[in-house]
């Protein structure tokens, strides 16, 4: 598995040919469950510092000097070298190894990325949504990765408690304040392969709500599994694949490109954003959220609060 990751990494092929199996019919909603392998996970795997890593640094996204000040107040985070490029190959070798059945039937492990339309169905869009998909849960790898992104200055102070925040927070229903504390990232991680003339169009990221709990996703975690031209030069053999904020005509955008072990963050909430089409090369990431638990807030705490907040 892992020289089949970095032959793609390297913009290589794959040693086998994958078996090929039946193609899914775009537009044709269909009921999708994902079960993964037990894959052992080493107990130095982002715990210990790897040779290659380097000084982790964090910035946050300045919309309002940016070209889209529209967004000024909106969550955008940046984080570089959360992950070693040695780590990066490691995560995608054990998310391939994950797949059920996909080593032992010499099948690519990677299926088209589905779009989610409610219920369980998902549906094949690629006119909208174009590239490769492995979806795995695992809740002990997250950890790790987001124990890594709090060596970051400030990151904690930044996201551990979301509270009168109208931009991240829809207004509620009750008028009542919000106040939403961090919990976790989800478990779940949606690895994504995108090929030569593959993209996501633009849209906003959805929340997901666990059921019959007041936890819910307020912030997408993206993390970048290789490096781009774009960040560093020509030894990179991808070319394209940004992450691009846009206005809402689609006429202003703001790139931030791929770089291994890169983390970007930022709200749900009103960032409209695409997967930029890649040129050239192969652009691997991960995909995850930030999960928050909505607790208490008296009333009488709140005013006070508000109070605070004018003077």
């Amino acid at each position: 598995m892992f020289n089949s990751v970095l032959a793609h990494l390297k913009g290589g092929r794959s040693p086998s040919q994958p078996t090929k199996r039946s193609p899914l019919k775009p537009g044709k909603p269909i009921q999708t469950n994902y079960a993964s392998n037990p894959v052992p996970i080493p107990d130095t795997f982002l715990t210990t510092p790897p040779p290659d890593a380097a000084p982790l640094t964090i910035s946050q996204i300045d919309f309002a000097a940016s070209v889209l000040p529209e967004y000024a107040g909106c969550h955008a985070i940046v984080l570089d070298n959360v992950l070693s490029p040695s780590e990066c190959r490691t995560l995608l070798d054990l998310a391939e190894a994950s797949v059920p059945g996909a080593e032992e039937n010499g099948e690519d492990p990677w299926r088209p990325a589905l779009v989610n339309v409610g219920g369980g169905y998902e549906v094949l869009q690629p006119e909208y949504r174009n590239s490769d998909r492995i979806i795995w849960d695992r809740q002990v790898v997250v950890d790790r990765l987001w124990e890594r992104c709090l060596a970051a200055p400030g990151l904690k102070e930044k996201l551990g408690v979301v509270e009168q925040d109208v931009v991240v927070l829809a207004p509620s229903r009750s008028g009542r304040a919000q106040r939403w504390e961090f919990r976790r990232l989800n478990d779940r991680m949606r690895f994504l392969r995108y090929g030569k003339g593959q993209f996501f169009r633009t849209h906003c990221d959805a929340p997901y709500r666990e059921p019959g709990k007041d936890i819910k996703t307020l912030f997408t975690l993206h993390l970048y599994l290789n490096d781009s031209k774009q960040t560093v030069g020509d030894e990179a053999e991808l070319e394209g694949g940004a992450t691009s904020f846009y206005s809402g005509d689609e006429k202003r955008k703001m790139d931030v490109d791929p770089k291994a072990g890169r983390v970007l963050i930022f709200q749900h909430r009103n960032l409209y954003h695409s997967g930029d089409e890649v040129v050239s090369g192969i652009k691997y990431t991960m995909r995850t959220d930030i999960m928050y638990e909505m607790v208490p807030v008296r009333e009488d705490t709140a005013v006070k609060e508000a109070g605070e907040e004018k003077k």
